[in-house]
């Protein structure tokens, strides 16, 4: 099965060492191969995930807190 991300969001976010980083929220999309008029269609499969513009995990916790998997530095929301 075909996958690819749709960008939903980017915003600003300051760490917990003090850098400013841009965090990405994308939707996890599976090609839907229900329709065969020969373009390529696509679905949300109700998955999403964060990430870094440089690409690093961002792990998004139920207290609405985000970390940097890969450092462990902690993210806020700029407003």
């Amino acid at each position: 099965m075909d996958r690819q991300f749709h960008l939903l969001d980017s915003f600003p976010a300051r760490g917990s060492d003090g850098a400013t980083y841009k965090v990405c929220a994308y939707e996890h999309l599976r090609r839907d191969e229900s329709v065969a008029d020969g373009q390529e269609h696509w679905l949300p499969t109700g998955t999403s995930e964060y990430r870094l513009a440089t690409g690093d995990t961002v792990e998004a916790r139920p207290d609405g807190s985000m970390v940097i998997q890969r450092s462990g530095v902690t993210l806020s929301r700029v407003n």
